[in-house]
């Protein structure tokens, strides 16, 4: 088949996607299914598979750029019979880049993507990095390094990244000059004889830049313009309609969390593989406290105006990633055990941590719990997650003087804050919720009762 592909619906709402990252260049053969480009949308990091087989005439658009859905991605012609052979021959090449993913029951190479491709297989995602060459504009480091080698002929895009890994120049290889597909072979023999001491390697690429990030545009002055796109422009649209929207309050409370981390210590000495710590407590903490305050675990229809409590508890918290802060969601929370509680949230941390979260995994929280203690702070009055009514924060837990069974005393004391929507509760639900978590802190064998 050829055509034009157009960037498909990347499902959760998503209109748009920004191109972080082309695997093909024009002129490359593609097979069906084959992953063409890494796209950035608002909430994750996406490959996208072609449909078309061929070869590729027009890639619509540069890495940075934003592209609409239904919008022209690349475009594909008839490729040549010989060449198609040749990429038949060397498909194995292609299956060493998908090791590891189940193989699908139907035809096709199992790339999948939301709401468009085939099934069985896993996606991967890619981090963007940009380098600056010497002396010149900043340019991605998963980039062409030349145009020449830009138009080198490939048998898969596993050579242009193995090319890019050995820092070797594409257009310098004898097949190139010859006109001939370069192989991955040809890469391999190339990088050999670089390590030997004769390199072929691609002019002008500054690896020692290769860690960097991002370049923002700049002015002679030296003040720095930085777009807001990808995820920062949802975290910004998010942020400014909770704030424009929510009739926000923020009430808090000191608690005495030392038979907390007690508590910690003894689940770590007895089940160590459980890996039950802090956030995973006060999560299971937060689950019972909104099982007793519904009116906590809800969202609001701004169109319908209509406060919506749900039955089910999709627990979010926030997270650091690559990208920005991101709210991980941990679906069906209180149907789980704690230390399933603890195993969910240990995996979408690092799924955050490596920009491996799919939007699925990003949609759907009825409520937030936010550990800012790990920043070294004590309290704060965090935006709600629209359209959330509600969001925990937890502070650090440090060692000061306490009151404690009458006596002065030094204790692991944490600060709780809750900001709700007044609209959906009052602050004697708000207190109360509040309540109960820093009494259930204070004292969390006592939760047992009600588990």
């Amino acid at each position: 088949m050829s055509g034009v592909f157009n960037l498909p619906d990347l499902g959760e709402g998503l209109t748009e996607a920004e191109i972080v990252e082309w695997h093909v260049a024009e002129g490359d053969e593609v097979a069906v299914d084959q992953t063409v480009v890494t796209v950035e949308t608002a909430k994750a990091t996406v490959d996208v598979p072609c449909p078309y087989a061929g070869r590729v005439e027009t890639l619509h658009g540069a890495v940075g750029e934003t592209v609409a859905v239904g919008s022209p991605l690349v475009t594909v012609g008839a490729g040549s019979d010989s060449e198609a052979t040749v990429l038949a021959g060397e498909r194995q090449y292609r299956e060493e880049e998908m090791a590891g993913a189940t193989a699908p029951a139907d035809e096709g190479s199992g790339a999948v993507l939301i709401g468009y491709g085939t099934g069985g297989a896993t996606t991967r995602t890619r981090r963007r990095r940009v380098v600056r060459p010497a002396g010149g504009a900043p340019m991605s480091a998963t980039s062409r390094p030349s145009a020449s080698a830009a138009h080198v002929r490939v048998i898969s895009p596993i050579v242009r990244r193995l090319a890019r890994e050995h820092g070797i120049n594409l257009a310098a290889l004898p097949a190139a000059r010859d006109g001939a597909v370069v192989r991955r072979a040809d890469v391999e023999a190339a990088a050999r004889t670089s390590v030997a001491g004769s390199p072929v390697t691609s002019p002008g690429l500054d690896t020692a830049s290769a860690g960097a990030p991002a370049y923002s545009t700049s002015d002679p002055v030296g003040t720095e313009r930085i777009p807001l796109t990808g995820i920062r422009r949802t975290i910004a649209d998010k942020v400014t309609q909770s704030r424009r929207e929510i009739p926000d309050a923020t009430t808090w409370v000191d608690a005495d969390a030392t038979e907390l981390v007690a508590a910690k210590d003894a689940l770590k000495t007895a089940r160590p593989d459980a890996g039950i710590g802090v956030l995973a407590l006060m999560a299971r903490i937060t689950i019972a406290a909104l099982k007793q305050f519904p009116e906590l675990n809800a969202t609001i229809d701004g169109e319908a105006q209509e406060i919506v409590r749900h039955r089910a508890v999709h627990l979010g918290f926030a997270a650091q990633s690559p990208r920005g802060l991101v709210v991980p969601v941990v679906k069906d929370a209180d149907q789980l055990s704690t230390t399933e509680v603890a195993t969910a949230l240990r995996d979408l941390t690092a799924q955050a941590r490596a920009g491996e979260l799919t939007p699925a995994q990003l949609t759907g929280s009825t409520f937030t719990l936010n550990n800012y203690g790990v920043f070294g702070v004590d309290g704060s009055t965090p935006i709600i997650n629209h359209p959330e009514v509600a969001m925990l924060g937890v502070g650090r837990i440090i060692d000061r003087p306490w009151a404690h069974d009458g006596e002065l005393a030094l204790r692991k004391v944490t600060q709780l804050g809750l900001t709700f929507d007044h609209r959906a509760c009052d602050g004697g639900s708000a207190g109360g919720f509040l309540r109960l978590v820093a009494d259930s802190v204070e004292r969390p064998v006592v939760m047992l009762a009600d588990l």
